[in-house]
């Protein structure tokens, strides 16, 4: 029993440090999780400042936590004497093996986290990616979700909007109206352009403070091409269209300016061999 004692004695200072190095890893640990929650705080209160997607803000916020505590873990390892040189290799490793795995994965992550700060759109809004368009639906971590005005839901990822052009068809509040229209080399040029200034002139929606542009756009082989231009509100910009174009037509047909579209002239020839038919297509 005397030898036990002595060698418990002898153990005391291994003991004492022992303990000192777990209660320092413990306080590392405790500062950690305090931290967490500041940060946990902090992050949101940032985001909802900014308005984030809740995706997103999520997993930024799980991002932060793992590598606050993952940092507040090397440190315990450390305070306690264990060697972290072989973990950081081991991690490092898995890493490399996952991120390979999952790199167009973790492309479209990225690219979404960059929708979301850069906010080259929002929802609702109309934009054209390619050969896709549509109104936005939903901005994901992962894909971004379009509606396109026939009710067709459109998935893109991430990684390829954030490095394509994308048109924000809605981003302003204002839109140019441009209609151009082709009408025969017979009818009034100046008549025509008179109409079509007085019909952008007069509809209400229309934003007269942003001036009306009328002009000859060009000499085709079988009409003449006049355009317009005009600005309106961009909820009002397919009202104004369709209600300009119905006009245009109306007004040009009480005013007898033509509108070339195309034709085919039948002739009945009547010859020896019986009646023959021809037909010749023409504009006009």
């Amino acid at each position: 029993m005397q030898l036990f004692w002595d060698k418990l004695k002898g153990w005391g200072p291994g003991i004492s440090d022992l303990a000192l190095r777990v209660l320092a890893a413990a306080v590392i640990l405790l500062i950690a999780n305090r931290i967490v929650r500041v940060v946990r705080r902090l992050v949101n209160n940032a985001l909802e400042r900014s308005s984030a997607d809740r995706v997103v803000s999520r997993f930024l916020m799980t991002a932060a936590e793992i590598g606050i505590y993952a940092l507040a873990v090397f440190m315990a390892a450390d305070s306690l004497g264990i060697p972290t040189a072989s973990i950081v290799t081991l991690l490092g490793s898995a890493g490399l093996a996952v991120g390979l795995a999952l790199q167009e994965s973790l492309k479209n992550v990225a690219g979404g986290i960059m929708i979301m700060l850069v906010h080259p759109f929002d929802v609702g809004e109309y934009i054209l990616f390619e050969d896709q368009e549509g109104t936005v639906e939903k901005v994901g971590l992962i894909y971004t979700t379009l509606m396109t005005p026939n009710q067709r839901k459109i998935t893109i990822p991430n990684g390829s909007i954030s490095n394509g052009v994308v048109v924000n068809v809605t981003g302003q509040g204002k839109r140019r109206l441009d209609l151009e229209i082709g009408i025969g080399y017979e009818s009034d040029l100046k008549l025509a352009k008179t109409i079509l200034r007085e019909l952008f002139e007069s509809h209400p929606l229309v934003l007269q403070e942003e001036g009306v542009t009328v002009y000859v756009g060009e000499l085709g082989e079988s009409a003449v091409t006049v355009g317009v231009r005009g600005f309106t509100t961009t909820e009002d910009y397919w009202t104004v269209r369709w209600e300009m174009i119905e006009s245009i037509k109306e007004r040009f047909d009480q005013a007898g300016i033509e509108i070339p579209y195309r034709k085919m002239d039948v002739r009945l020839v009547d010859g020896k061999a019986g009646d023959r038919a021809s037909c010749r297509e023409r504009d006009g």
